[in-house]
């Protein structure tokens, strides 16, 4: 791996040692207790413990940097840095032996993420970036795909779970996105989806209805790999409308045409 910041070194560290639970637990899927947080919402025992030893080890190394996790919700004070963190993005993937879900850690300053990470424990791969130094896997650059014909491209979506509202706007999407490109893909994880488009996997990420913590880090990795990262009609509010398209900057026109 290419010599990290220090504030990337403390998210690693943090990452690698809350793996070593999700990896136990992985293997023992059907002994953890289970709840829900809404129709077809689940959250885990795990999703809790790891949050809290991402929380204790940034903590430990910036006591000072406030916090937004997904399980845990605000905390502390300071308005130029904060954390924010998704323990286990795909939880319904993890809960089912799906080996696509990853811990997410993003880290702001005045409400800008300047660095991010995204790490798949069982597959060892972890994907990160800071502001203008590039985006990395492991111990490779990554940059996005160059495919620019959108009848060639392969684009991945999050799709409805069972408490969203309005279903059928995303299923006419899926109908006219799917209509004009090579493939759609939902994998289960927005973190993990929008690595890949940074990675060249995938050339483009749609989805509705993400909170900041789903996409955090992957905002970042994918700028620095060179692609875009857009509302659905091209703006920046995707934070705010929690409706994010993400491109290999050469299809975003004809996505967002597609969506309008």
């Amino acid at each position: 791996m290419p010599l990290l910041s220090a504030n990337l070194n403390v998210m690693e560290k943090a990452c690698k040692k809350a793996s070593k639970l999700l990896i136990r637990d992985f293997g023992e899927i059907e002994k953890l207790q289970v709840s829900k947080k809404g129709p077809g919402d689940f959250v885990t025992n795990s999703d809790k413990r790891t949050e809290k030893i991402i929380i204790n080890e940034l903590s430990l190394a910036r006591p000072d940097y406030s916090f937004l996790a997904e399980e845990s919700g605000s905390s502390g004070k300071n308005t130029e840095f904060r954390w924010i963190i998704d323990p286990i993005d795909g939880t319904t993937n993890f809960l089912h032996g799906v080996p696509y879900f990853a811990i997410s850690i993003g880290l702001e300053k005045n409400k800008e993420i300047i660095c991010g990470m995204i790490f798949n424990p069982i597959t060892n791969e972890m994907f990160y970036a800071e502001k203008g130094k590039g985006a990395y896997l492991n111990n490779s650059r990554i940059r996005v795909s160059s495919r620019k014909n959108i009848d060639e491209c392969v684009i991945l979506t999050g799709g409805p779970i069972l408490s969203y509202k309005n279903k059928e706007i995303f299923f006419k999407e899926y109908e006219t996105v799917s209509k004009k490109v090579a493939a759609t893909r939902k994998f289960g994880s927005s973190a993990l989806d929008l690595a890949y488009l940074a990675s060249g996997r995938c050339d483009g990420v749609w989805e509705r209805n993400l909170n900041y913590w789903d996409i955090a880090a992957g905002v970042i990795i994918v700028k620095e790999a060179g692609g875009t990262v857009t509302d659905f009609k091209g703006g920046d509010k995707y934070i705010e409308d929690k409706n994010l398209l993400a491109t290999n900057s050469k299809i975003d026109k004809d996505l967002i045409a597609l969506l309008a």
